[in-house]
């Protein structure tokens, strides 16, 4: 999924079809042409991607199938204009500020965002961050799973056209592997944004991270964990838990609930 207003967005989709073999069709969504390679497709919309709540049912009802995932183009900003390629998965812990509604999550995928983070890493020679983000932003009313991926953080890293060869290639891999992944999955809590520990984990050993609820969204309720593995394609086999940089009742109520449900727990 691309945007025409997001430079980022547009950069991965030359970059998709100058170098993946997608090709126009006369196909329309949005009132932008579909671009095809077996059974995958770019579709364009107008505006930012991060208020297309329903996205799934829109596509249904403009092209006539279901998507089974979706990958989200996009930009990264920062203040700190830090040059990075970034995967997350969307959703609103609390008050909905960009998008999504209030204490809505969309539905994780942990085995795509994985692959996402170890082909971005494999790939990179611009020497940039390589990472997950916490979850954060809309859309959150998806019933598909979707990710995020992102050229941070600024017009410069935007329209670099290594970065966006970098995302495409990505992208057409992680869409022709996830299905045939295996990885223990676990939702994150504690950390900062970027979630350094989770990223580290995640690319050091075989766990997948799902939903990962940073400490600036603590204290985080009991409904909204259980929501997170709800929210979650596939099975959660642990809660992990960055324990400095989590709150005490988080980290308490993520240990009981580990517990009560025979959950791996994971303190970090």
């Amino acid at each position: 999924m691309s945007t025409k207003v997001d430079p980022a967005s547009v950069n991965i989709v030359e970059k998709l079809v100058e170098n993946f073999g997608f090709k126009e069709t006369e196909e329309v969504f949005d009132n932008n042409p579909v671009y095809i390679k077996g059974n995958m497709a770019i579709l364009t919309t107008n505006d930012e991607m991060i208020y297309y709540d329903n996205l799934d049912s829109g596509i249904e009802r403009q092209l006539g199938f279901k998507p089974e995932i979706i990958a989200f183009a996009s930009r990264h900003s920062s203040r700190q204009k830090l040059p990075a390629l970034t995967v997350h998965v969307t959703g609103n812990w609390g008050k909905a500020m960009y998008g999504g509604k209030d204490g809505s999550l969309a539905v994780a995928e942990p085995r795509a965002m994985k692959l996402a983070l170890l082909k971005m890493k494999e790939l990179n020679d611009l020497g940039w961050t390589v990472c997950y983000e916490a979850t954060h932003h809309g859309p959150s009313e998806l019933e598909v799973p979707s990710f995020f991926i992102e050229i941070g953080s600024s017009e410069e890293e935007w329209m670099n056209d290594k970065a966006g060869e970098i995302i495409a290639e990505t992208i057409v891999h992680v869409l022709e592997n996830y299905k045939r992944a295996g990885f223990p999955v676990a939702i994150g809590i504690g950390g900062g944004h970027y979630v350094p520990k989770q990223t580290k984990r995640a690319l050091e050993t075989e766990l997948a991270f799902s939903h990962m609820a940073p400490k600036y969204a603590h204290p985080l309720s009991r409904e909204m964990l259980l929501k997170a593995i709800e929210r979650t394609s596939g099975k959660v086999d642990a809660i992990y838990v960055d324990w400095r940089g989590s709150k005490g009742e988080t980290r308490q109520m993520a240990r009981n609930l580990a517990e009560e449900l025979d959950l791996e727990f994971i303190r970090d």
